[in-house]
């Protein structure tokens, strides 16, 4: 079992940035394809970047040149860097790894079915 713990959300102005976090614990030797998604009240969640073991990331389209997403293994510790913040980047942001051998990280942006794991998520709200 994994546990993910995101921290680093919070209110920024249009423009700012904000840096999350997300810590994994349990049984992390398994090469998990991880990422961030996020989800609005009443809309469907939205894959924003993902990550596999061997460090292949991808984006969604929305935040393609503003986002950039790492890991430190050493850590257990995921991150997404967030620039240029926009309104419509507010949402729930959150964690989640995945154990399935067939995803990459484009697949993980786009699959619809329930995460492995999946962090509490942490607010970020951009005004």
């Amino acid at each position: 079992h994994v546990q993910l713990v995101e921290s680093g959300g919070g209110s920024v102005q249009v423009g700012g940035s904000l840096r999350l976090s997300c810590t994994a614990s349990g049984y992390t030797n398994r090469p998990y394809c991880m990422g961030w998604f996020r989800q609005v009240p009443g809309k469907a969640r939205e894959g924003v970047a993902a990550i596999d073991s061997s460090g292949t990331t991808a984006y969604a389209d929305s935040v393609k040149g503003r986002f950039t997403i790492s890991k430190d293994n050493a850590k257990n510790t995921l991150f997404l860097q967030m620039n240029s913040l926009k309104p419509e980047d507010t949402a729930m942001y959150f964690c989640a790894a995945d154990g399935r051998i067939d995803l990459n990280p484009l697949g993980w942006l786009t699959t619809r079915r329930a995460f492995d794991y999946r962090g509490q998520g942490t607010q970020v709200t951009v005004s």
